[in-house]
């Protein structure tokens, strides 16, 4: 009896108020010299456990709901305690009724700098500066929420995305590369200011008509999925009209060519030249994937 009430409690407590993620961190130190690797096997271990266990949001999550999601650091300098290099972040969502996981970011951060000592304890404020490395941490893991969020419901990641926000304001104090308008065009700065702005807001609409209205009803009906996401695109080209090459269109085509390609290049065939024309106004750089797409 008394291990049925512990089920029952883990099952409504435990399991219902799952964090968010399900994060893969990794660690590639090649490029650096050091003798002593055994600080990047703790800082891998030690950010896989501070990323899953960490609550970001006041959202309930089951533990199938979790989002699959990687950090891929790449350290090209290391001197004691001060690190160096590159961020890759990549998440995706599932796909009602198939076990094919929708890439929805897939970002490149190349101004990765942060301190750390190891066995040091990471915990995150909202409200307060600790240090660089949880900052960024905090911001891509507040990112990925707020996006899994808009492809359920329309603007449903709003208050991760404000989140996110919140954290590049407070991590300015730091005086890191990344967080500010003065340190290029394609930052953290950019990225949650362009996501927010309504300028943009086409790209939270087709994110979410992207996903919930096409990818979703894929599997039952990929004729009129296919429509609903050539709908997406010309929702997403109104920030072409209004800013060509703009950072937050190349955010939704690091993550989605392939995908797109794939869409087009099979299953029930759709009138496809008006989106090879719309695809190249949007992302010209990835003329040579839309040019396997047939009409």
């Amino acid at each position: 009896m008394r291990k049925l009430i512990v089920w029952i409690f883990l099952l409504f407590f435990g399991f219902s108020n799952a964090q968010e993620l399900n994060c893969v961190v990794e660690i590639n130190s090649d490029q650096v010299g050091a003798t002593n690797k055994q600080i990047f096997v703790t800082l891998q271990k030690s950010l896989t456990e501070f990323i899953n266990n960490t609550k970001w949001s006041q959202q309930v999550y089951k533990q199938n709901e979790k989002i699959e999601c990687s950090f891929f650091f790449t350290i090209t300098t290391y001197n004691s305690d001060q690190f160096s290099g590159t961020l890759q972040i990549q998440a995706s969502r599932p796909i009602f009724n198939a076990t094919y996981m929708s890439p929805i970011l897939n970002i490149n951060d190349k101004d990765i700098n942060f301190t750390y000592t190891e066995f040091q304890n990471l915990f995150f404020d909202i409200n307060s500066y600790d240090s660089n490395l949880i900052s960024i941490i905090a911001f891509y893991a507040n990112m990925i929420v707020g996006i899994d969020g808009d492809t359920f419901s329309s603007e449903g990641g709003s208050k991760s995305l404000e989140n996110a926000q919140n954290i590049v304001n407070i991590a300015q104090q730091g005086q890191q590369k990344g967080w500010s308008a003065t340190d290029g065009n394609q930052n953290r700065f950019f990225l949650i200011n362009d996501m927010l702005s309504p300028s943009f807001s086409s790209f939270r609409k087709a994110m979410y008509e992207y996903h919930f209205k096409a990818m979703d009803i894929m599997t039952e009906n990929p004729k009129e999925a296919k429509e609903n996401i050539k709908s997406s695109l010309k929702t997403l080209q109104e920030i072409t009209n209004l800013r060509p090459n703009a950072y937050i269109t190349r955010v939704f085509f690091d993550a989605k060519v392939e995908e797109i390609l794939s869409i087009f290049s099979g299953g029930p065939k759709v009138d496809v030249a008006d989106v090879i024309d719309n695809l190249n106004r949007m992302s010209p750089t990835n003329a040579s994937k839309w040019g396997q797409i047939s009409y």
